[in-house]
């Protein structure tokens, strides 16, 4: 079983580093394959986001793509709405969070199909 997270932790470090988010995978991944309440994967997912995020931010910075003056503001919402985010998973229905994500998950599929149809018929 061990094979499984090194595959799915390399394949979520890279989407994560094309710039996707490796929990939009990640967790479907474990839910799926591992048997793993999607609780635990999204814990597992925020563990994992830690040392991505900061190397991510790292290269990020270095090739000057950070917005200094913006990071404040940002910091500060995502810290509180993250709070608010955790309790609102604890207090929903397990069935119901799955549900939500998965409708989250073709929304986005959804979103990105069409960029990349209007990216084609702009090329």
């Amino acid at each position: 079983m061990w094979y499984l997270y090194l595959i799915f932790g390399i394949l979520s470090g890279v989407i994560g580093g094309m710039g996707m988010g490796g929990g939009t995978l990640l967790i479907p991944l474990l839910t799926i394959f591992c048997g793993i309440s999607q609780i635990v994967a999204q814990m597992y997912n925020l563990l994992a986001f830690l040392p991505m995020s900061i190397i991510a931010i790292f290269i990020h910075y270095k090739n000057k793509l950070i917005k200094i003056n913006c990071l404040p503001i940002l910091i500060v919402f995502g810290i509180i709405f993250s709070i608010l985010g955790s309790f609102l998973a604890n207090l929903i229905d397990k069935q119901i969070l799955k549900i939500l994500f998965g409708v989250f998950l073709m929304i986005l599929s959804i979103v990105e199909f069409i960029k990349l149809l209007r990216k084609t018929d702009k090329d």
